[in-house]
Formats: C-alpha cells, structure tokens, sequence
C-alpha cells in the first residue's frame, strides 16, 4: 500500500511540474508573440500621441490648416517676438552668395524666403538669386504666396511655390540647388533622417543644409521654467488668438519628442553631410538650434 502512494504521489508531481512548464513555455510564447507585434506595428508618434504611421502626415497637415491665417501672429506671441531675431541670426550665419538658389522646405508663410531676398538685396545688391518654397500644407502655401503677391521679387519671378512632401521632393532635381533651409518644421515630418536624405540628394556639390528648430535646454531651472511657458501659457493663447488650443499643445509636445541636439546632428552627418565642429549652434539657452552640414 506504502509503495501504491508513493507511486501515486510521484506521478502527481510529475504532472504538476509539466504543467509548471507548460504554462511556462505558453506564457514565454505570448511573450515573444507580444515583442514581435510591437516590432513590426508600423506607429510613430504624433505629439505624446501614438498613431499609425501613415496617419501622421494627414494629422499635421490639419494642425496647419487649422492655424495657417494666425500662424505669424502666434510666432509672435509665443515667442515674444524673439523668433524674428533668432530667423535674422540664421540667414547671417548662412551668408548666401550672390546668386543663389534656395529651397526653403515647409517654407509656409515666407519668413526665412523673405530675409533671405532681403540679405541679397542690401548685402549682395543681387537681382540673380531666388528662392523655391515648399511645404506640405496648401494653406501655409497661400500665405506665403498673399504675402509676396505685390512683392518685386514676386515681379522679377524670383520666387515659385508648391505643394510637397519633405520626405519626398520627386519634383525636384538632385543636385540643383545651392542652399536647402527647413526652419520649424522638420519636427512634424514622419521620417526627420528621410528629410535629410533627400536634401542632400537636391543641394548641389559644395551645397549647405541649414535647420532652425526647437530643441533642448539643457539647465534644469531653465528647463522648468521653458517647460511652465510651453505646457501653459502656449496653449492658453492659441485658444485666445488662433480658438484652436489642441494645435498648440501638440505644437509644444511634438517639441519634446524631437531629437536632441548632438542626435540630431548625427542624423545629418549619417545622411553624407559633413559638419563644422559639433555641428550646431544654440540659442537661447538651446530653446532652439540651428544645424548645417555640407554636401562635399
């Protein structure tokens, strides 16, 4: 009888232990179907948001349509008017030469094309060089385009408009530009390392790329300070002046998920481009940067 339960208790055991493993192999296999599920979903980030990845292009798009009348005038207001001085900084530090061909990529309501004929009007005395602006978003586009309607420039056909996406500039030539600038925008396109390639592939030998963005501060005071601004006073006036809150706050969220300064410059320089030094400049603390790299 002694020898009949410990038989039975034996085979017991062995039953309890390969179900043990059996739930153990089942759940370590869910575990990996799980893993390659989150692998192979194609999701990026809009804002703090994840969506799909081909919803992301339709999504900024309608942030910008939604703020495009009011967008100078938020500029403006969020930045207390600093943004005009950080915009002047980057066209002296790009110095065009006479006769240059800019692309100006979600070039939106002109602001970097404007400086930039003007820096070649005073400083060059050019009438050659011009400007070809491109973005995403056909309202944006029309606000450039009311803004250098009566414009000399605009008379001299200077300046040409259309409706693209950065990722993809099949319209354009490789090799056929002398400056390649994108100022505020590169933080909204689905695929930044994408952007970069195909400027690379336009700017002529010899050819700079230049990005004014939005990115890092580095001081922790700072930083909450920037932080308070950003998350509250920004939305706050863009319900007030453009009635349109949600734009802003993903405005300020697609800030944070950008990638910081020294990440983004190796985007630039994986891309063929070669860069000076660290291969950014901050201002304001590193509220925004301004990258450039080379295409030798």
């Amino acid at each position: 009888m002694t020898s009949l339960l410990a038989r039975r208790a034996h085979a017991l055991t062995q039953r309890r232990c390969c179900l043990h493993v059996s739930a153990r192999v089942r759940h370590e296999a869910e575990d990996r179907s799980s893993t390659q599920t989150t692998t192979t979903t194609t999701t990026t980030h809009f804002g703090f948001k994840t969506v799909p990845r081909e919803m992301k292009e339709s999504l900024v798009r309608g942030v910008f349509s939604s703020v495009a009348s009011k967008y100078d005038v938020m500029n403006d207001a969020m930045s207390m008017g600093i943004h005009r001085l950080w915009k002047d900084h980057f066209l002296r530090k790009m110095a065009p030469p006479p006769g240059a061909k800019l692309l100006d990529v979600a070039g939106g309501t002109g602001d970097i094309a404007q400086r930039f004929l003007q820096y070649q009007d005073a400083v060059n005395h050019d009438s050659r060089s011009s400007v070809h602006l491109v973005d995403i978003n056909p309202e944006m586009l029309q606000e450039g385009e009311r803004r250098f309607a009566v414009s000399k420039w605009a008379l001299d056909d200077r300046l040409s408009f259309t409706v693209g996406n950065a990722e993809n500039l099949d319209f354009i030539d490789s090799n056929s530009f002398d400056v390649y600038t994108i100022s505020f925008g590169i933080r909204n396109c689905t695929n930044p390392d994408r952007v970069v390639s195909e400027a690379f592939r336009v700017l002529k030998p010899g050819g700079r790329f230049m990005c004014l963005e939005f990115s890092r501060v580095e001081n922790p005071l700072l930083a909450a300070l920037y932080d308070a601004h950003s998350f509250h006073v920004i939305p706050a006036l863009g319900g007030l002046i453009a009635n349109d809150r949600s734009s802003y706050e993903y405005l300020v969220e697609s800030i944070r998920r950008f990638p910081a300064q020294d990440d983004f410059a190796q985007i630039i320089r994986d891309a063929g481009f070669t860069t000076i030094g660290k291969g950014y400049e901050n201002l304001t603390f590193g509220t925004v940067a301004i990258h450039s790299g080379y295409k030798f």
